[in-house]
């Protein structure tokens, strides 16, 4: 009875575009389900990426939808995400990894936030495959927001030195897949792979909710 209750004060809206879901439609409208910019495959490489995927590009309302989870306490849409990349991760990369791992962000922006997006994506995706995730990372320094940088260098250069292994011991020749909000020129996740290689891991793969359409041809 609560739980009907609820339903009709609060009624489930799609994730992206906010209608009011109907009766059949669960997580996304129909609509929005039917054209969501679905992720095709990379139209480039990500430096010390073996391989990379992500489900929806981040063009119009999936860009608002990520917007809202990640800058207005959205955080019920990691449980939608969630469904959504695991099935992606079925599909390209079920026998692809070890450890199921995720990019932090900085303890002052997880402050200043209440929470950290992608640790939320983690759990989400984790329950999803019946898998746990590893933290094996933490950011030491605090940087400015990839979102404000243009240049691809500049973006590269903003994150080096930015992370560092939890336990190299852990990761030592395992197969990590790290997951991320939003893969835009890969800088941050090229980054994670790198000190993560360093360390003694022996691939990095990357997956993420969306990813800039660099290339639409």
């Amino acid at each position: 009875m609560l739980r009907r209750i609820l339903s009709l004060l609060f009624p489930p809206k799609c994730v992206f575009c906010r209608r009011i879901l109907g009766r059949e439609e669960t997580d996304l409208c129909r609509n929005c389900r039917t054209h969501a910019p679905e992720f095709t495959k990379p139209k480039r490489n990500i430096s010390f990426v073996a391989q990379w995927t992500a489900v929806w590009y981040y063009n119009n309302n999936v860009r608002k939808s990520i917007l809202r989870y990640k800058f207005y306490n959205a955080r019920s849409y990691a449980l939608v995400y969630g469904r959504f990349l695991a099935m992606q991760l079925q599909k390209q990369m079920a026998d692809g990894y070890d450890i199921l791992s995720y990019v932090p962000i900085s303890p002052l922006r997880r402050f200043l936030r209440g929470y950290d997006q992608v640790q939320l994506l983690a759990d989400a995706v984790a329950k999803e495959l019946g898998v746990p995730y590893v933290c094996t990372l933490k950011k030491i320094r605090h940087t400015r927001a990839q979102s404000g940088i243009r240049e691809e260098s500049q973006r590269r250069a903003n994150v080096i030195g930015a992370y560092r292994v939890i336990d190299p011991s852990f990761v030592s020749g395992k197969r990590i897949l790290l997951l991320d909000d939003v893969i835009t020129t890969g800088a941050t996740v090229s980054e994670c792979a790198k000190t993560l290689l360093i360390q003694g891991a022996k691939e990095v793969r990357c997956a993420a909710i969306a990813a800039v359409q660099h290339d639409k041809k």
